[in-house]
């Protein structure tokens, strides 16, 4: 078996609610299934989600605070008053800050702009950039994503005689600034019907209702910002991000036809996926490692050759950001193993180093609550002010943002929400912090809180997903928050082929089967399950369904994100030149986790083996032949047999006894992987031969019946009767039942007139038969023989 790295959920199909989008708008039953999980249950919203509507475009006068925003810039705009626009680092911060300037460009206005460096000076309004901009003599300050929580910051911008006028999208606080307007769909007492504006949509709000029709292009910055701030994709941002998207097909901005060009995407089919892992990372990498007006500059320009310079400094800082993050990402592990130790993983994850860059300690807990499913803490110390500053992440089961809460006071400062959330505070607590963490933890998770869930939309078969509907599922783009794209469970599909692709061979293509009809999946950074997926094996997959086109011929294809197979399997490397190294693959294919090792995995050897697997396996994994035909855990506890899933058998059993015992000890085994090779004997045994029995006894004869070294006798005495050591020492054994000769401490000696004795009298003759079968079988039975004999056993025939 191979089992899922998730819990697979999926939602409750309501074919009732979905028979009449098909019937009226002319859909498949799949897309019609698929809105309704969506929460699209009418024609008339279907039509709009699918095609758009002007219904979707709201009224900028229906935000709060707009009819006081818009004659305050004219007014500015006819007194020629010098405005400030005032950003934020981020992408949707740097796209509604050049959202800005092309408005202010449009509105021929005197203006500045500020963002603040994320390091040096952090988020916000900050009263020394309102001091610069008095001294520029700006009378006029619009803030773009910020400003919502400045009560001190705009109550200073006031007394030096400036207006603030806020547009924001972040949760308002108990306190509102005294602005001269706040701008924000999400004030209590705003109107305005769709609350999930980026900043950039607000940015673009004021726009149209400064100039009734914006530009179509200004759309592409809106679409970046609103998609890379990972804002839900229904309502007036699917609008605001398909208008982009077409206008970005044919970009008029020669920084984002720079970037997309740099970052390898075909302008011509550019789509939300490109501008979430193509664009974003680049512009937000601009923020983090240096200063985000060069992302700005990027977005604004209008020179072909300054975009080109612009878009290779944005590459090269994100290669760095790239960079940055792997090394503090290999720190952060380091530094969890050895608080780990051989135990268990915490509830939350608190990891802090200096020289951390704070700009993407974010990415890092990201990354480690991926491998994990821990929440995780990532601070960087600054060793000079012996204060951290840090960013969480977390999983579905654990409000962050709460258990923040719980420890507030330990803390300078802290925000955020239930799966994110920023914090300052001092070194010295740190310790203390962790400890409250895990303990709030503790008290609200259970076990299967840490088992990751991957959301899927429905389960199918192959039959319902043609290529003609597989196209059809264009319609519900642009796929991001809020309207991911589709993923699907497909059952029982019979695998044909697994093979490795890639110069590296690090990826993975399976042809699948299902009632005559085929499919390709392909796997990335996966190429280890080739080896460990049997041809004609029943499994499931989940993924997302796309068209292949190749050399002129479009097939389905599905791009794999999990898989499991159902039923028990035995992996065959009999004589691989490095059994450890195929202990150590098939641990992290079947068991990721280095917590559930010591539970789930039985390691067989024998007591005088000389193979020892690495620290990957834990000591109360390794199990034992026992001489009385049994096997027993190395460290002498025996409890935990009924728990072990795959079993690696490095060395095989000396009797049969031993071989049948593994399958009453493990007897919920689901992997077997054969790891043992012919050259850990001491020779083979046969099945008992009358031939070989006679040539032994003659060659026994002729030494007479004095005493004789056995040790030192069974080299040459075995290659005068041509069979091995160890299968003359089991002959030995036969005569020695037969009487045919004596032993005693370590010699024997030869009988010249034994009693008349049949071979099958002797007890050892029979055993050694059983013994050789087993081994014969064990050593050279062809996988197909191998796995239906052990298949039989593990179900209890005989």
């Amino acid at each position: 078996m191979l089992h899922s790295q998730y819990r697979w959920k999926t939602p409750e199909v309501n074919l009732e609610a979905a028979q009449p989008l098909t019937e009226e708008l002319g859909i498949s039953p799949l897309l019609s299934r698929l809105l309704v999980n969506r929460g699209v249950t009418t024609a008339g919203e279907a039509n709009r989600f699918l095609y758009g509507s002007v219904d979707d475009v709201h009224d900028p006068y229906l935000l709060l605070g707009m009819k006081e925003a818009v004659p305050r810039i004219r007014q500015a705009l006819e007194r020629g008053e010098h405005i400030l626009i005032y950003g934020d680092y981020d992408a949707d911060g740097v796209s509604s800050t050049s959202l800005m300037i092309q408005l202010m460009r449009f509105l021929k206005a005197s203006y500045d702009i500020y963002i603040p460096h994320r390091s040096n000076e952090g988020y916000g309004l900050h009263n020394h950039a309102l001091d610069w901009a008095h001294q520029q003599g700006v009378t006029l300050v619009i803030t773009v994503d910020t400003g919502i929580s400045a009560v001190e910051q705009v109550a200073y911008a006031t007394s030096l005689g400036i207006d603030v006028i806020v547009t924001d999208h972040h949760e308002p606080p108990a306190v509102l600034p005294e602005a001269y307007t706040l701008i924000n769909p999400k004030l209590p007492a705003c109107p305005y019907p769709f609350k999930g504006l980026a900043g950039v949509g607000v940015a673009l709000k004021l726009a149209q209702a400064l100039l009734s029709e914006v530009p179509e292009e200004w759309f592409e910055i809106a679409a970046i910002g609103t998609v890379a701030d990972l804002m839900p994709l229904h309502g007036e941002n699917r609008t605001i991000v398909r208008r982009g998207i077409q206008s970005m097909r044919n970009s008029a901005f020669p920084g984002i036809r720079a970037l997309l060009h740099l970052a390898g995407v075909e302008i011509s089919t550019v789509t939300s996926v490109n501008i979430a892992f193509a664009l974003a990372p680049r512009i937000n990498a601009s923020g983090r490692l240096d200063h985000a007006g060069r992302a700005v500059s990027l977005l604004t320009t209008e020179k072909e050759e300054e975009a080109d310079q612009l878009a290779h400094a944005l590459d090269l800082l994100n290669r760095e950001r790239q960079q940055v993050v792997e090394r503090i990402v290999e720190q952060a592990e380091q530094q969890l193993a050895s608080k780990i130790n051989g135990g268990k993983l915490p509830s939350v994850i608190v990891l802090a180093g200096e020289g951390w860059n704070v700009g993407v300690v974010g990415i890092v807990a990201s990354k480690l609550l991926d491998r994990y499913y821990r929440p995780t803490i990532i601070l960087g110390i600054d060793a000079e002010t012996g204060m951290c500053k840090g960013s969480a992440r977390s999983i579905p089961a654990l409000d962050i943002y709460s258990a923040l809460t719980d420890c507030h006071e330990l803390m300078e400062h802290f925000g955020g929400h239930p799966s994110a959330a920023g914090m300052t505070l001092s070194c010295d607590n740190l310790q203390l912090f962790e400890e409250r963490l895990n303990r709030y933890a503790a008290s609200i998770l259970t076990p299967e809180d840490f088992i990751p869930v991957a959301e899927a939309d429905m389960v199918c078969r192959l039959d319902e997903v043609s290529l003609q509907v597989v196209e059809e599922l264009e319609l519900l783009q642009p796929f991001g928050m809020g309207n991911p794209s589709p993923r699907f469970v497909l059952q029982g599909l019979q695998l044909r082929e697994a093979r490795k692709m890639g110069r590296e061979k690090n990826h993975v293509k399976l042809v699948l089967e299902q009632n005559g009809l085929s499919l390709e999946a392909v796997a990335f950074r996966r190429g280890d399950l080739a080896d460990f997926l049997q041809q004609d094996t029943d499994i499931d997959l989940l993924g997302e369904l796309s068209i292949n086109e190749w050399n002129g011929k479009r097939s389905l294809q599905l791009m794999l994100q999990d898989i499991r197979v159902q039923a028990p399997q035995i992996f065959d490397y009999r004589g691989v030149s490095d059994p450890l190294a195929e202990l150590e693959r098939g641990l992290k294919i079947f068991h990721p986790s280095l917590e559930d090792r010591k539970n789930d995995v039985a390691v067989l050897i024998h007591p005088s083996s000389r193979l020892r697997p690495s620290s990957a396996v834990d000591a109360e994994s390794l199990w034992l032949y026992d001489k009385n035909g049994c096997v027993t855990p190395s460290d002498g506890q025996k409890n935990t047999q009924h728990s072990v899933k795959s079993l690696f058998v490095l060395e095989p059993p000396d009797t049969p006894e031993q071989f049948h015992a593994l399958w009453s000890t493990f007897e919920n085994v689901e992997n077997v992987f054969l790891l043992h090779s012919p050259s850990e004997r001491g020779g083979r045994l046969v099945s008992p031969d009358r031939e070989l029995f006679k040539r032994i006894y003659i060659v026994l004869s002729r030494m007479g019946t004095q005493l004789i070294d056995e040790k030192a006798m069974l080299p040459a005495l075995s290659r005068q009767c041509s069979c091995s050591v160890r299968m003359l020492s089991k002959v030995l054994d036969i005569f020695e039942d037969l009487e045919f000769l004596t032993r005693t401490e370590g010699q024997f000696r030869f009988v010249s007139n034994p009693p008349k004795r049949d071979l099958t009298a002797s007890p050892r003759y029979q055993e050694l038969y059983n013994m050789a079968e087993m081994e014969r079988y064990l050593l050279d039975a062809d996988t197909t023989q191998m796995t239906s004999w052990i298949m039989s056993l593990m179900k209890g025939a005989s």
